[in-house]
């Protein structure tokens, strides 16, 4: 029993994965750079688990969040141009929820 292996397929996959990858990781950090840019510095406070190490303490997590203000007070911008980065990384995010939900109707529809 051979198994044929339909290089064109293969290669049509591999493109698309790649596509959808740059896609996905590129939008997503352009729109984290927008929501920066807009004063909205994302500060995710570290979860606590059961047995594990802690990456990140409270008082660097307070720091954290103290230097995000910090650098959104000093923002350059306008409110005008922090409200269309705003937008802009909203429609970046967008763009990456629809890659993904395109990317699983391929996969169920198939």
């Amino acid at each position: 029993m051979t198994v044929a292996i339909h290089w064109e397929a293969f290669f049509q996959v591999l493109g698309a994965a790649l596509v959808g990858t740059l896609l996905v990781v590129g939008f997503y950090a352009l729109g984290l750079r927008m929501l920066v840019r807009a004063g909205r510095v994302p500060v995710v406070t570290p979860a606590e688990f059961t047995d594990a190490i802690t990456v990140i303490s409270d008082k660097e997590a307070k720091r954290a969040a103290k230097a995000a203000a910090k650098a959104a007070r000093k923002s350059p911008l306008s409110e005008a141009q922090k409200s269309l980065a705003l937008v802009a990384a909203y429609a970046c995010f967008a763009v990456c929820t629809a890659a993904v939900a395109a990317g699983i109707l391929l996969i169920v529809l198939k």
